[in-house]
């Protein structure tokens, strides 16, 4: 009775092993490649906001993301309202109303927080850079140079001014972004204003230029990091292909002042801002994604925002997230990436 156990069970387990040699390694589950590029992996994504309400307002709309003192999300909407958001499951925690002096909507487009909780956000209609309290409250506005006003004022377009906006030397000084090229500079080259804070307030200080890889190419959002460098996004759309979005590391500290500058053509002497491309989104896995419009990778969408959340095994945790324009065929998505620089 032990014997033909035995030999029952030998039987079973060759059989067993015939099957998966028939099966072969070519059927067998391969692991799923997380990686973008040497430097950038995908860890996930979340599509969990998507087309959702929260205490009434539309979620989603996002252009902007930073870390708040109590580890929640702050998630900005181009529709003048500014989210919290649980760090973990992104469930909305609560939504406050953004107005400007006249008590006028917002399209506030950049964000960041500074250390005492005050809110300051661009809106790219002026543009302009006001502070906001943690209720909503507006505090004040800062100063913009007459050359970046939309025009007549200036020289910028109106949509294609104050992108990005982020604290940097531990939040001494403060750095926007304008999304596309001033009137009179060449198509590309895009100017990052700064402002130094004194004496409790931030004043004009150095502005410096960056080259985008196209003239389609815009910059939605810029991140500092510790050491003074930035994380640089770019993004384009192209009707019928779909969206371009790249991820550069980006360092201002040796390039030239361009406040003095009045037309920015590629002239000898003046010192762009240098940048090392990261990797492109399309690039990443899909990980299961789709996408509603014709897109490179079915993962894309119109990513605007971008912040980082920490650092895990020597890499940065950053977060983006896509704005949907409150569109049937674009999709509110969170990107959780490891970037290594």
């Amino acid at each position: 009775m032990q014997l033909r156990t035995v030999l029952a069970t030998t039987t079973a387990a060759l059989a067993a092993a015939a099957c998966l040699t028939a099966i072969g390694p070519a059927q067998a589950a391969a692991p799923v490649s997380h990686a973008c590029s040497p430097s950038v992996s995908l860890d996930r994504f979340s599509d969990a906001l998507d087309k959702t309400t929260y205490d009434g307002t539309f979620v989603g709309n996002f252009s902007a993301l930073a870390v708040d003192g109590d580890g929640s999300l702050a998630a900005l909407s181009d529709r003048s309202s500014l989210f919290s958001l649980d760090a973990t499951s992104l469930a909305p925690k609560s939504v406050v109303p953004l107005v400007d002096e006249k008590g006028a909507a917002l399209d506030s487009e950049g964000l960041a927080i500074d250390r005492d909780g005050t809110r300051l956000i661009t809106s790219e209609t002026e543009p302009s850079i006001r502070r906001y309290g943690t209720d909503g409250a507006l505090l004040d506005r800062l100063p913009v140079p007459a050359s970046l006003q939309v025009a007549p004022a200036g020289r910028a377009t109106s949509n294609q001014t104050f992108e990005g906006l982020t604290l940097m030397n531990g939040g001494r000084t403060l750095l926007a972004s304008m999304e596309y090229a001033l009137s009179g500079d060449t198509a590309g080259i895009v100017r990052f204003q700064t402002w130094r804070r004194h004496h409790g307030r931030f004043e004009l200080a150095a502005q410096y230029a960056y080259r985008t890889d196209a003239a389609f190419l815009g910059v939605p959002e810029v991140q500092a990091l510790p050491d003074g460098r930035l994380l640089v996004l770019e993004r384009g759309f192209t009707s019928g292909v779909g969206n371009t979005v790249r991820l550069y590391l980006a360092d201002p500290r040796h390039a030239t002042d361009t406040s003095g500058v009045e037309n920015l053509t590629g002239q000898s002497g003046v010192r762009l801002i240098k940048k090392t491309l990261l990797t492109d989104i399309a690039s990443c896995p899909t990980l299961g994604a789709t996408a509603k419009q014709p897109q490179p990778n079915p993962l894309l969408d119109n990513i605007e925002g971008m912040a980082v959340t920490g650092v895990s095994k020597g890499r940065l945790k950053v977060l983006l997230v896509s704005d949907d324009n409150q569109n049937a065929v674009q999709t509110t998505r969170f990107y959780y990436l490891r970037v290594r620089v």
